[in-house]
């Protein structure tokens, strides 16, 4: 599972970079400054999940079972939540704004569950 977890991080990070350039680049001419800005929270926060995967994945005082559970929570919230940033702030699912725009909350509240998570398993271990 940790190879998994290392994995998705690496590809996260990586593709938030990607994005990053591409909406600081590509995308500074056809977006509004609104627009842009979220764009780059998506950007961000997919960062920010990344490095947390990354961590979880590295760090060995983590059991099995809660690495598993914070890997699909916070993955299946990375995707909800910058994704469907990404589709908002560049107007691509324009027709469907009332179907994407409650995916964001939907996304954001798997990756509170995924850090509330961390935090009990750490909040249970003994020193």
């Amino acid at each position: 599972m940790d190879k998994k977890i290392l994995v998705t991080g690496a590809f996260f990070g990586m593709t938030a970079i990607i994005l990053g350039a591409f909406g600081a680049h590509a995308l500074k001419e056809t977006l509004t400054p609104e627009q842009l800005q979220t764009f780059e929270t998506g950007v961000r926060y997919q960062m920010y999940h990344a490095l947390l995967l990354l961590f979880v994945g590295m760090f060995s005082r983590i059991s099995d079972k809660t690495k598993t559970m914070v890997f699909w929570f916070v993955t299946s919230g990375t995707v909800l939540f910058s994704g469907s940033i990404y589709l908002l702030a560049t107007g691509v699912a324009q027709n469907f704004n009332k179907i994407i725009g409650p995916v964001t909350p939907l996304g954001g509240t798997l990756l509170i569950i995924g850090w509330v998570m961390l935090l009990v398993h750490f909040m249970k271990q003994k020193s």
